[in-house]
């Protein structure tokens, strides 16, 4: 059984991560539960999914430390769901900061040196700089796709099954940016 937890802000794409994540290991045979939990992702709040793959899957919840792996698409949302993670667990990070409303709004200070408190827990943590791999494959949206790539990479789901995933379920006119995204999140995920 393996339990991954994906967290982000509304509108960076965390659902269709999860898709791909979902459709991957069903296409591989086994049982997929995707849970999708929403904060006010419509204004850019916190969004959490969770992904359970294995033989028989019961619950589609992930527990607290009970993730395998935690993919987070920015760094305060990573800081904030460390809870989530197993003891020997791995985080996958975009080392990327995206402010909250309260931070926006001035009511409050986006953090300091988030991953060097994460690092100073003792945390596995791959930390990539997956918006300037997402430009270099064509967009800016497909931060996204570059962390699947990231999460490929530390897998026991194969890389042939994440790009056939892919390719069924990313619209056509999308489809070349964002196997290239993902082929340069494998890469990143693969030399950390």
């Amino acid at each position: 059984m393996s339990n991954i937890v994906i967290v982000g802000v509304g509108g960076q794409g965390t659902l269709l991560a999860s898709r791909i994540l979902g459709r991957a290991a069903t296409d591989l045979g086994y049982d997929v539960k995707v849970s999708e939990v929403h904060g006010m992702s419509q204004r850019g709040g916190s969004v959490i999914t969770y992904v359970k793959y294995g033989e028989k899957v019961f619950s589609p919840i992930v527990e607290d430390c009970g993730a395998d792996i935690l993919l987070a698409f920015e760094e305060l949302e990573a800081y904030r769901s460390l809870n989530y993670l197993k003891e020997g667990g791995k985080l996958v990070v975009n080392a990327q900061e995206t402010d909250p409303m309260p931070v926006i709004t001035g009511a409050a200070k986006y953090p300091e040196n988030i991953l060097e408190k994460i690092e100073k827990k003792g945390i596995e943590m791959t930390a990539v700089d997956a918006l300037s791999a997402a430009r270099e494959a064509g967009s800016e949206k497909a931060v996204n796709v570059v962390l699947i790539g990231v999460l490929a990479a530390h897998s026991d789901i194969s890389k042939e099954a994440f790009i056939d995933a892919i390719n069924k379920t990313v619209p056509e006119k999308f489809l070349e940016i964002n196997l290239k995204a993902f082929e340069l999140g494998f890469n990143l995920g693969s030399n950390k």
